[in-house]
């Protein structure tokens, strides 16, 4: 089982990006403490060392792949996720978001979650 998310956000597309990848834009947009290393094989962590993984791919304003993980997670339990950003028009951008590889009782928490804790904040953040 997979998650699959199609956002439209009313930003340009290298807005989205950095507030995906610089520590400090996503805190802001998160409330919460982050670090991120935004090249492949960087390490990041976010909401307080609850989500910790390393970047497999980054390829700016186009792709990020990253082995992720929860930290109430069995040790060692990692999945992926892949982002990818389509810039519709000077105003708008398609985000594609998939995720697999997670423990299969934690799908529905992840799937709201996602939602709450990344697209709507996301959605807030770039409205400033």
């Amino acid at each position: 089982m997979s998650i699959h998310h199609e956002i439209v956000f009313n930003s340009r597309v290298n807005r989205i990006f950095d507030a995906l990848t610089k520590a400090e834009q996503f805190s802001e947009l998160t409330e919460a403490p982050a670090t991120i290393d935004a090249q492949a094989g960087g390490l990041f962590s976010c909401f307080g060392g609850m989500i910790t993984g390393v970047s497999l791919e980054i390829i700016a304003n186009k792709r990020i792949v990253q082995a992720w993980r929860v930290g109430n997670w069995d040790e060692g339990v990692y999945s992926i996720i892949k982002l990818e950003f389509v810039e519709l028009n000077e105003s708008e951008t398609r985000l594609i978001f998939d995720h697999w590889g997670f423990p299969q009782e934690h799908r529905e928490h992840l799937d709201s979650g996602w939602h709450e804790r990344y697209w709507e904040p996301l959605k807030k953040y770039l409205q400033t």
